[in-house]
């Protein structure tokens, strides 16, 4: 079946050195051969103008390379033009390749292509996308690893195993005659415990994988005056909040990315919670409480040379049960707050001894943050991370069939139950990578035994 050939711009909209237009289809060298003057050769880039053929009108000066499938992207014929990286040049350039054969291609479809076309499984096409959205260095690491198969490896070798669970199952239940090993419930229920419990440490890294695709939300709150601003800017190494002694200076919710150890962070500066009559005062106040709300992780900051206050009092109180890190500040100077009433209105909360103004405490907070996020597993280079919400759920159905089927067999229930929820479970792996369940298991079973006899 001949795919008809599509084309769009790949690089970002908007002014830049260099702009690239991809094709990609059985007509692809054919229609950018129409509107190049150079001479199309496979991975060469080639020197040449785009013309518009109707009119001869030359259009840019531009370099241009082909690839044959299936040595490409898309395991296709793609040809990429690289012209200036002008907004006006790449539309022309586009428009051109589709009036000559090529349609648009619709958003992915490049990567689907190379899906389709067995280039890349499901969860590495994802992974694409992950690669290009990518914050720090760790996130593209870990988007890295999945696009280069790190994590379908890791699918594969659990299905794998599944498989031979499943095969034991077939051959037991189909060929009970056959002088064949009879499968034992107690060798069942250590191979399916040891299937789910890998299972299970993946999903360990779930919260993780997200915090690395989407940003950690921190939230810096506490009374005005306390040194959140101070903070925030220690955090950004620059001075991106105004600071002064007087309280509500902060009036607004200011947000900024950052890394922090390869950790994508938002970090939220909010307005000093507090009871006030100042109208834009009470704005920013309500826009510090949405803040708090989506926040995953609360800093939250005591001043060590006061008292609590019914401001931190009622602060407290609404961070009770949240993910918090207690900043005690201004370390240096008298102690007058006390430290027990607050460590008991903050159970399970981290504590740290800092003065943001000389800049004490700032790395430990740093550490402390990684600790949270890594968990202190998942932080080496080789482990793999759990990023995408839908592997996280498949993972979750195969887990929940697994623990079944080994509920099933510390009862003895008949092999056929517990193969159901074997299979349930492979093929939930198995839409992580984009198979289904086939013939796989059948032909294992013929590969192993000789069942003909």
């Amino acid at each position: 079946m001949r795919e008809d050939t599509i084309a769009a711009i790949s690089t970002a909209y908007g002014e830049g050195g260099i702009g690239v237009i991809r094709v990609s289809g059985d007509e692809a060298f054919s229609v950018v051969q129409k509107i190049f003057t150079g001479k199309l050769r496979e991975r060469e880039m080639v020197y040449g103008h785009i013309r518009d053929p109707r009119t001869g009108e030359t259009v840019d000066e531009v370099m241009a390379c082909c690839f044959k499938g299936p040595k490409s992207y898309t395991a296709e014929d793609v040809c990429e033009i690289q012209c200036h990286g002008s907004v006006v040049s790449l539309k022309k350039i586009l428009s051109l390749c589709l009036d000559n054969g090529a349609r648009m291609a619709e958003p992915g479809e490049f990567t689907k292509r190379a899906f389709l076309n067995g280039r890349l499984d499901l969860s590495q096409a994802e992974a694409v996308i992950d690669l290009i959205r990518s914050k720090t260095d760790k996130s593209f690491e870990v988007a890295l690893d999945q696009l280069q198969g790190g994590f379908s490896e890791k699918i594969k070798d659990l299905r794998k195993r599944l498989v031979d669970v499943l095969v034991d199952l077939t051959v037991n239940i189909d060929y009970p005659d056959e002088d064949i090993e009879e499968v034992t419930y107690d060798k069942l229920e250590k191979g399916l415990t040891g299937i789910r419990d890998d299972i299970a440490k993946l999903l360990d890294t779930a919260d993780t994988g997200r915090v690395m695709r989407e940003g950690l939300r921190i939230s810096i709150i506490g009374k005005p005056n306390v040194g959140k601003s101070s903070l925030m800017n220690a955090l950004l190494k620059e001075s991106r909040a105004i600071v002064t002694a007087i309280p509500g200076t902060t009036r607004d919710v200011i947000e900024e990315d950052l890394s922090i150890g390869g950790i994508p962070v938002i970090l939220t500066d909010t307005a000093g919670i507090r009871k006030t009559d100042d109208t834009i005062e009470k704005i920013g106040i309500e826009k510090s409480k949405e803040a708090f709300n989506k926040a995953d992780l609360i800093i939250f900051i005591a001043d060590l040379s006061r008292e609590l206050s019914a401001e931190d009092r009622e602060i407290l109180e609404a961070a009770a049960g949240r993910k918090v890190i207690c900043l005690l500040n201004k370390s240096d100077l008298e102690r007058k707050l006390d430290e027990k009433e607050l460590r008991n209105a903050l159970p399970g909360a981290t504590f740290i001894e800092a003065s943001v103004a000389k800049d004490e405490g700032i790395s430990e907070l740093e550490e402390t943050i990684k600790d949270m996020v890594y968990g202190g597993e998942v932080s080496q280079k080789s482990s793999t991370i759990v990023t995408n919400a839908r592997h996280e759920a498949l993972l979750k159905e195969a887990k929940q069939s697994l623990t079944d089927a080994v509920s099933m067999t510390e009862m003895g229930e008949p092999l056929e139950l517990i193969e159901i929820d074997v299979n349930q479970a492979y093929a939930s792996l198995g839409l992580i990578i984009g198979e289904e369940v086939g013939d796989d298991i059948i032909n294992e079973v013929f590969r192993r035994f000789c069942l003909g006899k």
